[in-house]
């Protein structure tokens, strides 16, 4: 199990590290498009067309992580509370949140699945043709990705919480 765990948690690594490499890459391309823009007067063609979809990659890149790594933003006052008074009461809501949570991303992930499908089988481009075109299908797959990463950490997290010996 813990190969398992550590397997995911890489996985959700790589996909983080990704996400800030692209980060990387936006801000040299609207770096150069502001120089092109003011020392040339010629802009890269594209750029907000690339930020509109790098934004959504770079989203459900990062967010297993930041769930992994607990920067998910959340109120712990009833929580701690909670885990300080009851402390199986308190596993036991927090696993309830983590099953919601799943159904979520599940719902995110069943309807972008045919999204996918179509933008890859009708080559779905955004961009005007002789300016710039790119592909939409990379950014649907990302969040396939990102939103089956999510799921996996939210099962770990219960998995963590309920078996001791379960860290990575």
């Amino acid at each position: 199990m813990r190969r398992i765990l550590r397997a995911l948690d890489g996985a959700t690594q790589a996909a983080n590290v990704a996400g800030s490499l692209l980060i990387l890459a936006l801000m040299v391309l609207v770096g150069l498009d502001v120089a092109g823009r003011n020392l040339f007067g010629a802009p890269v063609p594209g750029v907000p067309e690339m930020v509109t979809l790098s934004i959504v990659a770079i989203v459900f890149l990062q967010i297993p992580q930041a769930l992994r790594a607990g920067r998910m933003t959340r109120s712990d006052a009833f929580p701690g509370w909670l885990n300080r008074r009851a402390p199986v009461l308190g596993k036991l809501l927090e696993t309830l949140f983590d099953l919601a949570a799943i159904a979520v991303v599940w719902v995110i992930l069943r309807q972008t699945w045919p999204l996918f499908t179509r933008a890859w089988e009708r080559g779905e481009f955004i961009g005007a043709l002789g300016d710039f075109t790119a592909p939409v299908w990379p950014v649907k797959a990302t969040i396939l990705l990102g939103c089956t990463l999510l799921s996996l950490q939210f099962a770990a997290r219960i998995l963590r919480r309920w078996v001791g010996g379960a860290r990575a």
